[in-house]
């Protein structure tokens, strides 16, 4: 399979507006987690440090962007009255698209009417939920295609008249890489000459941090230990980014700028683990396996391994030990797993 160029990159995450402000975030290690802004929750309503308590969270902190409620409809072709009923998230990925087009020196005019495909990854919906009592007898049509996760990908495919595939994704965590994933698909398939793909996620309601605490998903100290013995949960954050992309060919043919390329990709599910939430090694396993295959890359050329890591003792080291295992071929099997996962975080950060 051809190669697939990204050509383009816009962004905005905790701390980071766009991608050179995160690019130095990442580069002098800025901790972007902050207590839970005063405009999405009263926290004290909802925090207690007991996770068995019913309707409350052990979570104060989180990544959150500012001024998400910010947002200038007459540049999209957008009414007020309608932005009103839009949730934030849709809102985002229209600007954050327009700045990835730039980077990309793509001209809209010159996009409209073209096989420009859309993968957009999004789960939540907490703008519905925030609605208050008697909501659903006083929906109006913009509050329906305002909140539709479908529409967060059909509104930027319209706004920009572009006429390829166009859709939204929801695997939960992995939404964004599946949308990149099916976006590259789309590409080698020619169902479109160029893609957007990305993701968003904006956190205006409590419910979130509320089940996840009931989960023991949350650290109820606000910071992510992953592949550490003191791991004790993960932390919400927010934000969204997208890329643009090309054939190679294409992009070379354009005379595009190249960030870097993706040469093969693959998705599957675990099945049955030992719980619903519970990852499952081999099957991480096989899906390593089946994405070097596709894209012609041995484990020996790879020297960068990124994980999904959950910052639970029960998840990073099936995830760890799965993902360096097959991709790296390395194994130190005198360690206990959780052991093992902290030697291999040593390792990956000095690859």
């Amino acid at each position: 399979m051809e190669a697939i160029a990204i050509i383009g990159i816009g962004c905005r995450f905790p701390g980071a507006k766009d991608p050179e402000a995160f690019w130095q975030l990442l580069c002098n290690g800025v901790d972007a987690i902050t207590e839970i802004p005063k405009n999405r929750w009263d926290l004290n309503q909802y925090y207690d440090p007991n996770p068995e308590i019913l309707g409350k969270t052990n979570s104060r902190c989180g990544g959150f962007l500012q001024q998400v409620d910010q947002f200038d409809p007459h540049f999209f072709g957008i009414s007020p009255r309608e932005a009103m009923s839009m949730d934030p998230q849709q809102r985002l990925l229209l600007e954050v698209a327009w700045e990835a087009l730039e980077d990309a020196g793509q001209v809209r005019e010159q996009l409209s009417g073209s096989r420009t495909a859309v993968f957009v990854g999004i789960s939540t919906n907490d703008y519905t939920l925030i609605q208050g009592e008697g909501y659903s007898q006083q929906i109006q049509g913009y509050d329906l295609t305002g909140n539709v996760l479908s529409l967060a990908a059909g509104r930027l495919s319209y706004v920009f008249n572009f006429r390829g595939p166009s859709m939204a994704i929801d695997t939960a965590c992995s939404s964004s890489l599946v949308a990149v994933h099916l976006a590259c698909q789309s590409l080698w398939n020619k169902e479109a000459s160029m893609a957007l793909a990305g993701g968003v996620n904006i956190i205006v309601s409590p419910t979130g941090h509320i089940g996840l605490t009931n989960l023991k998903a949350l650290s109820p100290d606000g910071r992510c230990k992953t592949f550490d013995a003191e791991a004790n949960g993960y932390v919400r954050s927010e934000g969204s980014g997208f890329i643009v992309l090309k054939p190679l060919s294409q992009a070379l043919a354009d005379n595009d700028q190249i960030y870097a390329l993706i040469r093969g990709s693959e998705i599957n599910h675990d099945g049955r683990s030992k719980g619903l939430t519970v990852p499952y090694g081999p099957a991480q396993e096989a899906l390593i396996r089946q994405a070097l295959d596709n894209a012609g890359v041995t484990p020996a050329e790879i020297s960068y391994v990124e994980l999904h890591g959950t910052g639970t003792p029960l998840g990073d080291p099936i995830e760890a030990i799965a993902a360096y295992d097959e991709a790296l071929k390395v194994r130190n099997a005198k360690d206990t797993p959780l052991e093992y996962a902290n030697t291999i975080s040593h390792k990956a950060n000095a690859l």
